[in-house]
């Protein structure tokens, strides 16, 4: 039987590796999801552009947008396409550079003890259903090798500086896909 994961890298995921990500504290428990959303240029899907950046290779000229991202160093652990492939960008063993200054439950430094993913879209948009099935198979690989406790939003762990992924994601779907505790989820408004 051949393992889903092998050094924090998911099988079923397309490996395009970054360089943007560091070794997690001594200890770290891995026991969190964030969910984001991204399009590059902003609304645009299906390009290389996130690749791009998540890879340092963007061309900062290509698109007036990216000017305001210029000179960024970040990346995700996964990015799942509109239409549900998914990507790893880096060994959920290690920090990935993806939810900045960060607190969830009275921890913070998310990245410390997180697995980002994410999904292609703009933030407050509806995201499409093979999204949401590759994203219910892959928490519930990562819980199979984690010890997950919790998904929330870039908006839940960032609220003073994010809104992503936004009122366009289902956060019942996931759950009842998942079949988890509400516990497990960000707390309703």
């Amino acid at each position: 039987m051949t393992t889903l994961w092998r050094d924090g890298w998911y099988r079923f995921a397309k490996h395009t590796p970054s360089p943007n990500f560091g070794p997690r504290p001594a200890n770290a428990s891995i026991d969190l999801v964030v969910v984001h959303s991204i399009s590059l240029p902003p609304g645009q899907y299906g390009g290389t552009e996130i690749e791009a950046l998540f890879t340092n290779t963007l061309d900062w000229d290509a698109h007036p947008y990216f000017q305001h991202i210029r000179g960024a160093e970040v990346s995700a652990h996964f990015v799942i396409r509109r239409d549900g492939a998914l990507l790893q960008f880096v060994s959920c063993d290690d920090r990935a550079w993806h939810a900045g200054r960060s607190s969830y439950q009275g921890r913070d430094n998310c990245n410390d003890f997180s697995i980002g993913i994410e999904l292609e879209g703009l933030e407050g948009h509806t995201f499409e259903a093979p999204q949401y099935e590759t994203l219910s198979s892959l928490c519930a690989a990562i819980a199979q090798h984690y010890q997950l406790h919790h998904i929330a939003g870039h908006e839940h762990v960032a609220p003073d500086r994010k809104q992503d992924p936004g009122t366009g994601f289902d956060w019942q779907l996931l759950q009842q896909s998942l079949g988890w505790s509400a516990k497990s989820f960000p707390a309703k408004d």
